[in-house]
């Protein structure tokens, strides 16, 4: 005798408990009762449909990696769970894609070497003797190594190797480029922008170029780097395709101190392609930091911003900078304002409290940065704040009670290197 598709199977749900449900009700079978429970308002009941979704094979499986884009915490954290020891290429790829960025190199100072990998690629010194053979899982390094005798001996600086790679019948499958130190034999230009004027002429070899970071420099040598007037929206321009910027830096723009412009520039313009958007280094001016506001990015999901020393960083730009993320960043998961270090460092923490911004994210990093109590408590009463899978709030001024009260949320919360004798310091 067939079995009845009607009634509930193993593992199926009744609406109800083991009463027999009433006429109108419904009876929550197959894949079906699965979605309704995860859309369920009580956080068990969801989390109990995921664990079922699994016995529904790859119908299932497509509705635990739908998971990891749900509005809970708890429901990404524990989809991805469940899908991390499953070998399938298409719950790998997800996997991936889900915080892509903790694979990223993560530093609480600037480093002392250079970067072994970027962009989810390992990082190789371009050597121009052995040429170009994986462009794939590679980032190619254009770096000059400091302590070579550039006066005694011939060495290639970025640009030579670049015009190197640009006559390499590779050059159009090349994915990821990685610019360090840049020499030139003037001693007054210790800039990028030879290196930037090549690639804006490069733009059409570089056709699949996906990855570029521009200054991956140590901390003794950003002494000697600099930008010199250098607009990163016309890289954007002539790279449409690519996915993830990334600079190192350690030049303000304080235009009415100097005699010049020094620092970095964005132009508004639109870039339908770019994901990750990382400055980082000793610091970004105020201009700045309001040019990344104007920028429409539609696919991003990861920015990152270093803010330095600018005390001139003020908390109306904070707030301006919140209130475009929804129609600019529609997709940003992670956001890091990080080594906030200000005459009023809680500004950024009243500010993210007063926005619905974590209503979004996956992860807030408010790390290295000068925040205390107060701040930390603006957090505490925001209620998105608990929709997020992770907040780093590490290695600023919170007090021991501060810590372990915000260590308490059900979040994952990284707390670890406080220092609350630094708490506005900078007025010193």
């Amino acid at each position: 005798m067939a079995n009845n598709r009607n009634e509930p199977r193993e593992f199926d749900a009744v609406r109800g408990g083991e009463a027999p449900p009433p006429v109108q009700g419904a009876v929550l079978g197959g894949i079906q009762g699965v979605k309704q429970r995860l859309a369920s308002s009580e956080e068990e009941t969801r989390i109990g449909a995921l664990s079922s979704a699994l016995n529904y094979g790859n119908t299932g499986l497509h509705v635990l990696i739908n998971a990891l884009e749900h509005n809970s915490a708890k429901v990404r954290k524990t989809a991805a769970k469940l899908l991390k020891n499953i070998d399938k290429i298409q719950v790998k790829a997800a996997l991936k894609k889900y915080k892509f960025w903790t694979t990223f190199e993560k530093y609480y100072e600037m480093p002392s070497n250079y970067s072994t990998t970027f962009a989810n690629r390992k990082v190789i010194e371009f050597d121009p003797v052995i040429g170009i053979s994986d462009t794939v899982d590679t980032a190619y390094a254009l770096r000059v190594v400091p302590g070579e005798d550039y006066y005694t001996k011939s060495v290639l600086n970025s640009v030579d190797k670049l015009q190197i790679i640009l006559q390499s019948p590779l050059a159009s499958n090349i994915e990821a480029l990685v610019f360090g130190y840049w020499y030139t034999r003037s001693l007054k230009d210790y800039t990028f922008r030879p290196v930037l004027d090549e690639l804006l002429g490069a733009s059409e070899k570089f056709t699949n170029l996906k990855a570029l970071f521009i200054g991956d420099a140590s901390r003794f040598e950003l002494q000697n780097i600099s930008f010199v007037y250098c607009n990163l929206s016309y890289i954007l321009l002539a790279y449409p395709q690519l996915e993830t910027l990334k600079v190192r830096n350690n030049c303000y723009r304080y235009s009415s101190y100097s005699n010049y412009e020094v620092g970095l520039e964005f132009s508004p313009i639109r870039h339908e392609k770019l994901q990750t958007l990382i400055i980082e280094g000793v610091g970004i001016s105020n201009e700045v930091f309001e040019e990344i506001c104007k920028l429409e990015l539609p696919a991003l999901e990861y920015l990152e911003l270093w803010f330095g020393r600018d005390r001139y960083i003020n908390h109306n730009s904070i707030n301006e900078f919140i209130s475009v993320f929804y129609d600019n960043f529609p997709k940003l998961k992670y956001l890091g304002l990080r080594y906030y270090d200000h005459d009023y460092p809680d500004n950024v923490a009243f500010a993210i409290a007063n926005s619905p911004i974590c209503e979004n994210l996956v992860e807030l990093d408010l790390s290295m940065g000068k925040i205390g109590d107060e701040g930390a408590k603006a957090l505490l009463k925001c209620s998105a704040i608990h929709q997020l899978d992770t907040l780093n709030i590490s290695d600023n001024c919170l007090n021991n009670k501060m810590v372990e009260k915000i260590s308490k949320l059900d979040i994952e919360v990284i707390a670890d290197k406080q220092n609350p004798q630094r708490y506005y310091s900078s007025y010193g």
